[in-house]
């Protein structure tokens, strides 16, 4: 569980990230939670995108994938989608306490 501080900190990391994974029609897949959970362990933070054509709302998709994955939903805002999950190999960011 992250604190509001922890929050903060990542969705300044996420402004300038770029949205790596799409959720579209399918919705939520069993392909798509293993990409999102490989994405998760190289970098930690990913931003996702909710296409128009996507059938569940922007926070369900957010709360099973984060749900499914072990990861944490940092910030939903419009389609788009930020998710934070420390990595197990080596951990990148560094969280303020």
């Amino acid at each position: 569980m992250l604190t509001s501080k922890q929050r903060s900190y990542l969705r300044g990391l996420g402004n300038t990230m770029e949205p790596i994974v799409q959720v579209g029609k399918a919705g939520v897949t069993e392909s798509l939670i293993v990409q999102v959970v490989e994405t998760l362990e190289a970098r930690e933070l990913i931003k996702m995108k909710v296409l128009n054509n996507c059938m569940a709302s922007v926070r369900e998709v957010a709360d099973q994938i984060a749900a499914e994955a072990g990861a944490d939903v940092v910030q939903t805002i419009g389609s788009k989608i930020l998710i934070y999950k420390e990595s197990e190999e080596k951990p990148t960011i560094e969280l303020p306490h």
